[in-house]
């Protein structure tokens, strides 16, 4: 035994692969070393158009919802603020609603989803630049059908903004009213 050591012939050649990830604020590279380098986009500006609009997109909805959850919440019927109208606080509920953040988050997952697809059909997009849907875009998805449930359902729970006598079930007659006078049933 020497203590030279070893060289193998031709060299040690260490093969990684990698996966590139691209998302809406940064693109990202794993290797299977387990290392991940992650770089934000640098400019605005420089991004292609689809991905400035899909980006506003999400930011008008993560704005929209806190807001339509906050004129939503005072316009419950369980809650006691402001105007105790019944039809006026159906109207603050509805308008409040929650459709639209829902509907602004569909349509730029929708959106950014047709891009991918779109690039990964097409041949004159090189291998390395395809991309597949991750989960991000699924729990867009499933994010927005929540938010336009909700709307949905809070929009038809106020159209009928009648009072809530109106809803309510007919009162029945107790029997005691119904005995004829002078006869008591016990």
């Amino acid at each position: 035994m020497t203590g030279r050591p070893t060289r193998w012939p031709g060299g040690a050649t260490i093969i990684t692969a990698v996966a590139t990830m691209q998302g809406l604020w940064m693109s990202c590279a794993s290797q299977s070393t387990g290392q991940i380098s992650c770089k934000a986009f640098d400019s605005l500006l420089s991004l292609p158009a689809h991905l400035q609009a899909t980006r506003g997109l999400m930011v008008v909805a993560a704005v929209l919802g806190p807001v339509a959850l906050a004129l939503a919440l005072p316009g419950m019927s369980c809650i006691r603020c402001g105007d105790d109208d019944p039809q006026r606080k159906a109207r603050v509920a509805g308008a409040g609603g929650g459709a639209l953040p829902g509907l602004s988050g569909l349509i730029a997952c929708s959106w950014y989803a047709n891009r991918i697809i779109t690039n990964f059909y097409d041949a004159t997009v090189p291998v390395n630049l395809k991309y597949e849907l991750g989960p991000a875009i699924y729990l867009g998805w499933a994010g927005a059908a929540l938010s336009l449930l909700g709307g949905a359902l809070l929009a038809c729970s106020c159209a009928q903004g009648g009072s809530a006598s109106s809803r309510a079930y007919p009162r029945s007659k107790t029997p005691a009213s119904r005995a004829a006078p002078g006869r008591e049933y016990v």
